[in-house]
């Protein structure tokens, strides 16, 4: 049997030097027992996976609620994108691909029922109350809000991968507080994650019709590669020639990442866990040119798409269903289900947090069904 001292050995001598080994990590909040042949980020992932923040990704918005098609992405299947994509580039840089791992699935467990949308109206209501923001919901959600373990709450993560899942706050409101960089993996999933929403959402928005070829020849960073697909494969069907050109795009930022990335840990001497952490600036980044274009193609999406009339109709009713389940919960926590129910009875916090966490953590489909179970008086509760 391979050990856990083994896999680290193995880390020691085929990783970079500026890669974060498992055998140096700066530990977890609780004490516990390492494992006979499983490493803290081995650890870390697997704890991700088995949380029910996690299973509850599959029925939530990316861009369209759950019941508009099979087809589309939700936030599950862009979490295990976003790791993959996250993996492949630790992987050609010699970085630790299980911290890596381990941060990508875990970054979006704070996202609301209904996307963005949801979030923006959780914010809106909590603002009296220290508002809403799905980055800081996921880090509440892993130290916190999962409740599994006899001796802490929480999933007591490495805090590797707890200023991973941090990724967005300001360098100097981290764990730890002291203004550093984070790791490079933690970097890594920040870009991964960017790359993507924005190159999935364009293969969704084609299929959905939201999008069209036409009206994305104005994004040159698209129709590079799509004029690449054309040439390499005449007479391809739009199917395969829109999954072509998304692949194409994808690598095309991933290459640029790894090329950029590659010359910023060479421009800084970079050479330890710590140099990568004093840096004056990340490391990980696309080349100043192409970050250019990649902005270029983040704006169109967010003009074509994301505000597109299909998207916004959306938006309005889920703000109708979250404010209305707000609102219903406030004025009667008797119909709040029993766990939620104990916390506002001990008061273990303020109630409006409890509500808005009970919230945050419903599917779609949960959230549609519910509010429907609580207004119309024909569908049974």
């Amino acid at each position: 049997m391979i050990s856990r001292q083994d896999l680290e050995l193995v880390e020691e001598k085929t990783l970079a030097p500026h890669a974060q080994k498992s055998s140096l990590s700066r530990g977890r909040q609780y004490p516990e027992a390492e494992h006979p042949y499983r490493t803290v980020f081995q650890r870390d992932r697997d704890r991700v996976i088995h949380s029910s923040a996690f299973r509850r990704l599959q029925y939530k918005t990316q861009v369209f609620v759950n019941h508009e098609g099979d087809y589309y992405r939700t936030r599950i299947t862009h979490t295990l994108e976003v790791a993959q994509i996250a993996r492949s580039i630790a992987r050609s840089l010699g970085l630790n691909q299980d911290l890596t791992e381990a941060i990508a699935l875990a970054h979006d467990l704070g996202h609301t029922p209904f996307g963005h949308s949801g979030e923006k109206v959780l914010n809106e209501i909590m603002k009296e109350d220290g508002g809403f923001e799905h980055n800081a919901q996921s880090y509440r959600i892993v130290t916190h809000l999962e409740d599994k373990y006899p001796s802490f709450k929480g999933l007591n993560l490495s805090y590797e991968v707890l200023e991973g899942v941090d990724k967005h706050r300001t360098r100097y409101d981290r764990p730890g507080g002291d203004g550093e960089q984070y790791t490079l993996e933690a970097q890594i999933v920040d870009l991964s994650d960017e790359i993507a929403y924005s190159s999935h959402d364009i293969d969704d928005g084609l299929t959905s019709g939201l999008l069209s070829f036409d009206g994305l020849s104005e994004v040159a960073l698209w129709k590079r590669n799509l004029d690449k697909v054309k040439q390499n494969f005449p007479g391809l069907n739009r199917e395969k020639m829109k999954y072509q050109a998304v692949r194409q795009v994808i690598d095309e930022q991933v290459t640029d990442l790894l090329i950029e990335t590659t010359a910023r840990v060479e421009k800084f001497g970079v050479k330890t866990v710590e140099d990568v952490r004093r840096c004056p600036e990340e490391l990980a980044a696309m080349s100043n040119g192409f970050r250019t274009e990649f902005l270029e193609m983040k704006r169109y999406l967010f003009q074509n798409m994301y505000r597109h009339s299909r998207v916004t109709r959306m938006e309005s009713k889920s703000s109708k269903v979250i404010q209305g389940l707000f609102g219903l919960y406030e004025s009667n926590p008797d119909i709040l289900p029993t766990t939620t129910r104990e916390k506002v009875k001990n008061r273990q916090e303020p109630v409006r947090r409890i509500i808005c966490d009970y919230i945050a953590g419903m599917t779609d489909r949960f959230a549609i069904e519910e509010y429907e179970k609580l207004t119309e008086p024909s569908v049974r509760v």
